[in-house]
């Protein structure tokens, strides 16, 4: 098996499902905000050392990450509010105590919190520690939101041997690490079933402008190239179309009209509905049964 957790099929032989509330692409708005560790090296850098050599504190790069704690998050709640849009933030939850305001606006804006590891570093694992570190995020978000999350996706979007294991131990029943299909996946653990829900790595604000460095304007044509294809393909089945955001990265003044025209796009089309992870692991649960 190429795959030991997701068994393989051709997406084009997959059976049919249903609409989402009468809706064939599901948008999945994913805000991704995340605490990056003063007195740590910076996890991505916008600007190279003098001579290569990393320094701790890293002024500049810090501050790129915090600027859209500071400045872009509210452009982002603000939109989403003004348009009536659900999403979910995939948060550190070292978030909660290090930017308590920001936190407190996605919690206003009835946000979806999604576990997302402590601290922005490259991976959940700490050694011997993981399973800690994924019981200590979930306990956090729910000791400030009243409720546990169910999702999860991990910082860089990397795991462990033991991860989907340890996500099916702490009660987390979709995880958005597996970027294997437009459709949602049953993964297999030892531990019972634990659903592979779509996201994106190429519409994605990161890799497209931190990772391969694109100019503006870049997303919002990837965007309009997805969709457009999904529209063609959706007589055959639902497209599940995750969208990553990062604050200091969309939320920047030179960026944010493409976030408002991504958005304008998606509305005007007839086959979009705006969700969020549990609800499509409900819509898919239901019309295909973990066997």
């Amino acid at each position: 098996m190429a795959n030991p957790r997701i068994p393989y099929r051709l997406s084009s032989e997959r059976p049919p499902l249903p609409p989402l509330e009468g809706k064939r692409i599901l948008v999945h708005l994913v805000v991704n905000v995340e605490h990056w560790r003063f007195d740590e090296p910076m996890p991505r850098t916008i600007i190279t050392p003098p001579h290569g050599r990393e320094t701790v504190p890293d002024i500049p790069n810090f501050s790129w990450a915090d600027y859209g704690m500071r400045a872009g998050l509210p452009r982002i709640v603000e939109l989403f509010r003004d348009r009536g849009l659900p999403a979910s933030t995939s948060i550190n939850a070292g978030v909660i105590h290090a930017y308590p305001q920001a936190a407190e606006a996605m919690l206003r804006a009835g946000w979806e919190f999604v576990g997302h590891g402590m601290h922005q570093k490259a991976s959940n694992h700490v050694e011997g520690g993981e399973a800690a570190l994924i019981g200590a995020a979930l306990d956090a978000i729910a000791a400030f939101t009243g409720k546990r999350p169910t999702g999860w996706l991990s910082p860089g979007l990397r795991e462990t041997l033991e991860t989907p294991e340890l996500l099916v131990r702490h009660g987390v029943d979709h995880v958005f690490d597996w970027v294997v299909d437009d459709l949602p996946s049953w993964m297999t653990t030892r531990d019972g079933p634990l659903l592979a829900v779509p996201y994106n790595v190429e519409v994605n604000d990161s890799i497209v402008y931190a990772v391969e460095k694109h100019s503006t304007g870049e997303m919002a044509r990837r965007l309009e190239a997805t969709l457009r294809l999904f529209e063609q393909e959706i007589d055959r089945n639902p497209r599940v179309l995750a969208i990553g955001l990062h604050p200091h990265l969309i939320g920047v003044p030179h960026r944010f009209h493409e976030l408002t025209a991504m958005l304008d796009l998606l509305q005007r089309s007839p086959h979009v509905v705006f969700t969020t992870g549990p609800a499509i692991r409900d819509w898919y649960a239901a019309a295909e049964p973990h066997g």
